[in-house]
């Protein structure tokens, strides 16, 4: 048959689906839900042959950092999972919470078939944009689910099938979908029974490990109700803090035991009157507990906090801002906000109270710090923790795109709007924020002539794309973020004064990190966040501590995690010290008893040398990812390693 009379052929089924004059697909009301807000609130194409947008190598890398311990967190099991079901030409995707392919696997010999059918890293799979398919019914419904051929609604995709399923964080929220797709299978859905299986264990999975991932500085309780699987297959996981209060819990844990989705202490849980829990974790025991509320017992066996004795439950935010150890009245908070309430500094705690009560009350924020401050991460808070959390949220650096292209990127384009405009035109960002939340970064670096249109989607609540005459309704709430002084901008006319007034609804105003009185905790959170990604024990310094904590560091949050990173990745030693920080940053310490200005030529060589080899250890001598941690090229590596004289072992 051929392609366009199949396209049209499946855009009919689906209008009289939609219309009641057609069977709805494989009998699911969530099918024709979903098929239905596809055609009447997105008012997508059923007929449609062209494939999903896919974000450019920058906006990906920008995602893919975001989400770096969720990727490393589920790296193994997406390959695991590949391994399965291969040989049946399966390739297998991990979205993020908005439906962003940031990681896949697929088989080389396949790629360009995967590619042509839009199974693709980058790809974006939101039900906003493609209507019914397996990534966007579960970002809709939270639930997993098979879209099998013609369950899609874009005739683009009936030839695909989907089965994805969630993964959720400790804190109950999404933060991926892990999909398998095929580009042929048999017409028969239960053929897809097996696969569905897999993908749920396999979310469960990585589910699981980023758990203890995020909870890593947490006592962790391990159980199940067979001992013998207690050490292979746990299946129920609760972490809490040196006081006993329940930080977070599984998602297993939270079916099977009541009362773990409150505030709780462990001792409210298991009747442990014999036996201290954390005795167990300092001799690794395996241990019988009753269950207070049913009278069953669990096996289980309990961790102690990795990398220290005990820690503050930190490393369950999403995020680099850490939770302060709780008194033993304390309370979890698992909204997304929870992290920054308990922050020991006082502007920041202040920040995230205000932020909760008008989470989600139509009314504009205007987040302001300097670069590196973690605005867009609080942003991201605000928006999770407010109405909208299952919908989009939307970021646009403002100062990243050129002026030329901003327009197009934030308002769409009709078809043929312009050379070089894709024939079917475009949705902007604005557009795809539709029903969540955009966030404006860099606002103040908006053209003029842009803040016009903008004031006019702030105040009519409506868009119209570039070349086109139909305005388009938006539903969305905006929080807009700057380093730079909008009231003086506005002052001086290099900033629209209607427009300020729109978007400073709410100011909040975060704290550079120099200023920040819980800068202590905040740097053991980030050293054992990266500490763990290293994959070995290491040990902060604590006199460096000390030393960091003094520093002024002018790129706040980010430059401390890059320079922790790159320390724990030269660190050939289980201490991490002074030695191991980037040479500009050393030198720049407090207390630095030699300083690039009164350093010999000499020493400056020696410097680079020790700094080159501590790199090449840690990496086994493999100059790519010694380069990377270096932040040179490899070219840049060779050259030194020659000019310096630095021999591998293997080869003396």
């Amino acid at each position: 048959m051929p392609y366009a009379v199949a396209s049209s052929r499946h855009a009919e089924r689906v209008r009289g689906a939609v219309e009641g004059r057609l069977p709805a697909p494989a009998d699911s009301p969530r099918l024709v839900s979903s098929w239905q807000r596809s055609f009447e609130r997105y008012q997508l194409d059923p007929g449609s042959v062209i494939g999903p947008r896919v974000l450019s190598a920058g906006e990906l890398r920008e995602i893919r950092e975001r989400e770096e311990a969720f990727l490393r967190a589920s790296g193994q099991c997406l390959s695991r999972l590949h391994e399965t079901i291969r040989d049946a030409d399966y390739c297998v995707m991990l979205t993020d919470a908005h439906g962003v392919t940031i990681d896949y696997r697929i088989d080389r010999e396949r790629r360009n078939d995967f590619k042509h059918a839009g199974l693709y890293i980058g790809s974006c799979w939101s039900e906003s944009e493609e209507g019914t398919c397996g990534i966007a019914s579960v970002l809709t419904d939270l639930a997993p689910i098979t879209v099998h051929k013609t369950d899609h609604f874009r005739a683009a995709f009936t030839t695909l099938t989907c089965s994805a399923a969630p993964i959720f964080a400790p804190g109950g929220e999404l933060i991926g979908v892990l999909d398998a797709s095929a580009v042929q299978s048999p017409d028969n859905r239960d053929s897809q029974r097996i696969v569905n299986q897999l993908v749920r264990q396999s979310a469960t999975l990585i589910e699981d490990g980023y758990f203890l991932h995020r909870t890593s500085s947490c006592w962790i309780l391990f159980g199940h109700q067979s001992r013998n699987y207690v050490e292979a297959q746990p299946e129920v996981l609760i972490a809490f803090d040196e006081n006993g209060n329940v930080v977070a819990a599984n998602r297993r844990a939270r079916e099977c035991i009541a009362g773990l989705d409150g505030p709780r202490h462990i001792d409210e849980i298991f009747d442990s009157s014999h036996v201290q829990l954390r005795d167990l974790g300092r001799i690794e025991a395996i241990a019988t507990l009753r269950l207070r509320a049913t009278g069953m017992t669990l096996h289980a066996r309990i961790r102690a906090p990795l990398g220290r004795t005990a820690a503050p439950a930190a490393a369950v935010m999403h995020g680099a801002v850490p939770l302060r150890q709780e008194r033993a009245d304390a309370r979890f908070d698992c909204s997304a906000l929870g992290p920054f309430l308990r922050s020991a500094d006082a502007r920041v705690a202040a920040n995230a109270r205000i932020a909760q009560r008008i989470a989600g009350k139509r009314l504009p924020i205007l987040l302001l710090g300097e670069t590196g401050a973690g605005k867009e991460v609080f942003a991201r808070a605000i928006h999770d923790a407010g109405p909208r959390r299952n919908r989009p949220f939307v970021a646009v650096n403002c100062g990243a795109l050129p002026e030329s292209l901003i327009e197009s990127e934030l308002f769409g384009y009709a078809p043929g709007a312009f050379t070089g405009a894709r024939r079917h035109g475009a949705r902007g960002k604005i557009a795809m924020a539709d029903g969540g939340t955009l966030f404006l970064d860099e606002i103040g670096d908006m053209p003029l002539a842009l803040q016009t249109r903008l004031l006019r989607v702030l105040a009519e609540g409506e868009l119209v794309p570039l070349g086109s005459e139909a305005p388009v309704r938006v539903d969305l709430e905006v929080i807009c973020a700057t380093h730079r002084d909008l009231a003086h901008m506005a002052a001086e006319g290099d900033f629209r004064e209607d427009l300020y007034y729109r978007l400073c609804g709410a100011v909040l105003t975060l704290p550079p990190l120099r200023e920040r009185r819980d800068i202590g905790t905040l740097i053991e959170t980030v050293f054992a966040e990266e500490a763990q990604a290293a994959g070995r024990p290491l040990v902060l310094d604590g006199a460096l501590a000390a030393r960091l904590a003094s520093c002024a560091w002018p790129g706040n949050l980010r430059q401390l995690r890059n320079a922790l990173r790159y320390a724990c990745a030269v660190c050939d030693t289980v201490r991490v010290e002074a030695r191991h920080l980037p040479g500009d940053l050393a030198a720049r310490l407090p207390g630095a008893a030699l300083g690039p200005e009164n350093e010999t030529g000499d020493d400056a060589v020696a410097r680079e040398r020790e700094r080159i080899v501590a790199a090449l250890r840690a990496h086994h001598w493999r100059p790519n990812a010694a380069a990377l941690a270096l932040g040179i090229s490899r070219a840049t590596l060779y050259r030194r390693i020659a000019k310096l004289g630095i021999v591998a072992p293997h080869r003396v």
